[in-house]
């Protein structure tokens, strides 16, 4: 049962990187903002990207570093919630 569960978890953070990585190259190709498809990644995206943005404002440039971070911080978060549901196996 937990194993089932610690596969549910890695393909739930396996899925929202991907929503986060189409988010990051849809924005190179300046999306419309009001397309519904656009709409709804950043629904999906902004909740772990708008924290991430107010701590550390990197965007002294034209590159946003916020999802390379939000990268690292769901693999660590996924490392972290598998190896803590492993001790009960």
């Amino acid at each position: 049962m937990i194993i089932l569960l610690i596969r549910l978890i890695e393909w739930i953070f396996h899925f929202y990187s991907i929503i986060l990585l189409i988010r990051v190259l849809i924005s190179w190709v300046s999306p419309d903002p009001y397309n519904p498809i656009v709409q709804f990644l950043y629904r999906l995206t902004d909740p772990i990207l708008q924290p991430i943005r107010r701590l550390i404002p990197l965007r002294w440039s034209m590159i946003d570093f916020s999802p390379i971070i939000a990268f690292i911080l769901l693999s660590v978060a996924e490392k972290l919630l598998v190896q803590f549901l492993l001790i009960f196996v």
